[in-house]
């Protein structure tokens, strides 16, 4: 489960685990015009762990899923 909000400076996606067993928490996705932050509660440090990606390392990302192993560098506009 997923949801999606519209905040006035970024795009806020929150993932929701609903597996079966060894459940994670909710991992919150800021989307703002220059970064891209993942976040997510560490119940060991009882902290936010929070990591923050280029919009290029979002487009390698997103261009990764879908190709096998290897090493790769995009060309081009984005």
């Amino acid at each position: 489960m997923f949801t999606i909000e519209h905040e006035f400076d970024a795009t806020l996606i929150t993932l929701i685990d609903e597996g079966g067993t060894h459940l994670q928490g909710d991992v919150s996705i800021n989307a703002f015009e220059d970064c891209v932050t993942v976040e997510q509660l560490d119940p060991r440090t009882d902290h936010v762990q929070k990591i923050t990606f280029s919009l290029q390392q979002i487009r390698d990302l997103a261009a990764a899923l879908d190709l096998p192993e290897g090493s790769y560098r995009l060309e081009g506009k984005p």
